[in-house]
Formats: structure tokens, C-alpha cells, sequence
């Protein structure tokens, strides 16, 4: 249940403005007040809002944490990872998502998130299978690489049956990455585990494409910056009768999207009235399962606090969301961002990627930037110990040295850091900690 809204917190978020005050968290107690009450408005007008002075629309809570300010440069991204309109065969509607959609509140975003709509009209689902392997393997080949870009893998289909790919033997049912040398040869060349060749075709893998999803490498030259940049596919088929169907049977919900042309509203609409009346039930619960998964499993508090707080602003429960918005903007979170950029590096630096070298030594300086901003005495010098070895591998490259062993040290004492300054504010809030416990236990 929501709670009250007026020029006076409640009893709630009191205990949310004392309990950051006691963590030293910075959290701006009038900015929070007007934030709830921005959320109880858009609670009870729902619906997708326009902003039409940037063309931007989405959700109207989702639109509450969007910033334009760095609208241009994702719009440029945007253009590489984007997909055409075929008139009469292909239509789409790209979005942000993940932290790039939440520019407001995550002052030290992560990856360049994009998630588009892909509707393919077709006479048939076959038909429509072969338009996808059609126009993904053309974007994948087209922007293969380019002097700031370097395609690193795209995701289309999965394993029918255990296969063994470079001595790993990986079990059926698992997703298959496509390396670009791989898509180009429209297979994957493998054996059973029984040690008898197979291999994998492009387009049969269509025929049930599952997770399709694009990676990049991206470099930013003006920023001294890399990122990740990534296109989530959600692909529907659209019958001759106008029954519109999802190719991987499920048509994802619109509730983390900040979408980049208001030319695409048509596309959106049509898609949005199949989504399911249970998709925000559905999408809560997806969350939940994520966060036990990063609570017991693939520890990862960061990634625990950025789904609590999507779980909380769509459930309700805003003053717990309130706490997570200050946390977001604390300068230890950057460390997160710098986490994430050590894996970009890594992929910038591998065999046959084309980005130049000092973009990639640029970014290297950048996160011992960052590090020494955020930290300070015994666990910065460790990590910018691990950085400068890292840089001076980089230098190295060329010659062969292996970036892997300084990116890995790194990147498990970043993480360790992460994961401890997320999970002491999170279970020092009750509210919290109890719902984190009641999803582990289920």
C-alpha cells in the first residue's frame, strides 16, 4: 500500500530519513517528498506518457527516473544497435532499459541497455523465423566492427541437446552465443558427448530463437569512455488475421522502458494491448527470483538493490524505494560502474577486436580516476595497485601478454567492495532485510 502523501513524511519514510541520516547517507528529505508524490500521481493516473520536447515516451513511473541529459549520446548509440523498418514486414520501437533508462537516479550507470520491439509480418511463423535470421544476421555482419565498435556476440536459439563446444560441453536447452566468425559461417562446428561431430545452423536455431540479444563494445573518444552496449530482442508475429504472437512465447512487459521516438507509438500501442493483464504480477516475480538467485547464488548485492528498488516503486512500497534512489547516488557506488567497465575492457582487448588500443588505455585511466574519488586509504591504493598492473598489461598487449589474470584480480576485489557496501545499507533498513529474506525463503 502507498503511503500517505502530504507536506509532512510519514511515519514510514521518518524511519527512512533516520535510518539514512545513521548510515550517513545524503538523502534530501524535500526532493524525497516530492519524488513520492510524483509516484502516487502517476500511481493513480497509469498509463504511458509523451515527453514532447525530447520525443521520449514509457511508462509514467518510468519516465520519473529518466534524465535527457545525456539523450544525444544514447540516440547515437542507438543507431548502431538499432533494427530497420521494412514497410510491410518489420516494424520496431527502441527503448533504454536497465540503468540507461534510470539517468535521474543512477549517477554511475552501468552498460548501454537497449531493448526493442521487433514485430515481423509474415504468412506464417516459419516465415516470420526466417525474416529474424534474415535481418540478424545482416545487422550483425553490417556493423560487425568500425573504428569505435567491435561486435563481440549475439544470442539466437538454443542447444536442442548437449553439445560440447570448445572442450565445454554445455546442456541442452542452454542459449547459443554466435560469434561473429560463427554467424558469417551461418554455424557452430562442435561434437556430442559422445565425441561424434555436429554442429549448429543459423536459421534452424531461428526456428526457435528463445533469447536474441546483440553485444557491442563501444568507444567514446570525446569521453575518454567504453561501454557495453547491448540489444534485448522481443520479437512478436503478426498473422494475416492480426494475431500478434510472441516468438518466444512471452511478450515482455513495458515497465523498465524509456522509449527513444515518439514516431514509434503505433508500433508500441499495438504491441502493448497484447501484453498480459498478469505482466505486472509476472514481472515483480521475475525480480524476486532474481533476487534470490544474487542473495544465495551468483552473489551480487548491487545487482540485489537496482531489482529491489524496480520491485519497490512498482508494488508500492515507496518509501523503501526512496532509500535505494540515495543509495544509487553514493560516490562507493561507483565502484559498480567500474566493475562493469573492467569486463568492457577485457572484451576491447581480445584478438579480433578493431578498437584501437588508446581508447582502451584512456578507459584504463579513467577507473583509476574514479577509484581514487571514491575511495580512500588502504582499499584505494589495493585497487589502483590492481589497475595500474592492468594498464600496464594493456600496454603490453600487442605483444601478446594476457590481459585476463590483472582484469580478474581487479574485478573480484571490486566486486567484493561492491557487495559489501550494498549489502550493509540494505540489511540495515528492517523493512528490507525482512522482504529479503521472506523472497530467499520462498
Amino acid at each position: 500500500m502507498a503511503p500517505e502523501v502530504s507536506g509532512e513524511p510519514s511515519a514510514e519514510m521518518a524511519e527512512i530519513i533516520q535510518s539514512a541520516a545513521r548510515l550517513g547517507i545524503e538523502l534530501d528529505e524535500a526532493e524525497a517528498l516530492q519524488w513520492l508524490t510524483a509516484m502516487a500521481a502517476a500511481e493513480a493516473q497509469e498509463g504511458v506518457v509523451v515527453d514532447e520536447r525530447t520525443g521520449v515516451f514509457g511508462h509514467r513511473m518510468v519516465m520519473l527516473d529518466f534524465s535527457d541529459q545525456d539523450l544525444a549520446h544514447f540516440r547515437e548509440i542507438g543507431r548502431l544497435v538499432e533494427f530497420e523498418d521494412v514497410p510491410g514486414v518489420v516494424e520496431t520501437a527502441l527503448a533504454l532499459s536497465g540503468s540507461a533508462a534510470q539517468s535521474k537516479i543512477q549517477s554511475y550507470p552501468g552498460d548501454a541497455d537497449y531493448f526493442e520491439r521487433v514485430n515481423i509480418i509474415a504468412p506464417t511463423r516459419e516465415e516470420a523465423c526466417g525474416t529474424l535470421a534474415r535481418i540478424m544476421r545482416e545487422k550483425a555482419l553490417s556493423k560487425r566492427e568500425g573504428p569505435a565498435y567491435q561486435l563481440i556476440e549475439v544470442k539466437l536459439g538454443s542447444y536442442q541437446s548437449d553439445f560440447v563446444r570448445s572442450g565445454r560441453t554445455i546442456s541442452a536447452g542452454s542459449p547459443i552465443a554466435w560469434s561473429p566468425a560463427e554467424i558469417e559461417a551461418g554455424r557452430i562446428e562442435g561434437f556430442t558427448p559422445g565425441g561424434e561431430p555436429a554442429s549448429v545452423l543459423w536459421e534452424e536455431a531461428a526456428l526457435e530463437p528463445g533469447c536474441c540479444k546483440l553485444d557491442w563494445v563501444v568507444a567514446d573518444p570525446a569521453r575518454h569512455r567504453l561501454s557495453n552496449a547491448s540489444n534485448m530482442l522481443d520479437v512478436t508475429w503478426e498473422a494475416p488475421d492480426g494475431t500478434i504472437t510472441p516468438l518466444d512465447s512471452y511478450l515482455d512487459p513495458y515497465f523498465q522502458e524509456v522509449y527513444l521516438d515518439a514516431t514509434s507509438v503505433p508500433i508500441f500501442a499495438k504491441l502493448a494491448k497484447q501484453v498480459s493483464a498478469d505482466a505486472l504480477d509476472d514481472y515483480v516475480a521475475a525480480l524476486q527470483h532474481e533476487v534470490a538467485k544474487y542473495v544465495t547464488k551468483d552473489v551480487n548485492y548491487g545487482k540485489v538493490a537496482k531489482r529491489l528498488y524496480n520491485i519497490f516503486r512498482l508494488t508500492g512500497r515507496y518509501p523503501e524505494a526512496a532509500f535505494l534512489r540515495e543509495l544509487f547516488d553514493e560516490p562507493a557506488t561507483v565502484l559498480y560502474q567500474v566493475w562493469s567497465l573492467i569486463r568492457t575492457v577485457d572484451d576491447a582487448t581480445h584478438e579480433d577486436c578493431g578498437i584501437p588500443m588508446q581508447y582502451v588505455l584512456d578507459q584504463a585511466d579513467e577507473l583509476v580516476l574514479a577509484v581514487i574519488k571514491a575511495l580512500e586509504g588502504d582499499q584505494e591504493a589495493e585497487i589502483v595497485r590492481y589497475l595500474l598492473r592492468l594498464r600496464d598489461s594493456l600496454t603490453r598487449q600487442r605483444s601478446g601478454v594476457a590481459l585476463i589474470p590483472e582484469a580478474e584480480a581487479a574485478r573480484a576485489e571490486i566486486i567484493n567492495l561492491v557487495n559489501n557496501f550494498f549489502y550493509e545499507k540494505l540489511i540495515a533498513l528492517p523493512a528490507i532485510q525482512e522482504y529479503i529474506e521472506e523472497v530467499t525463503a520462498q
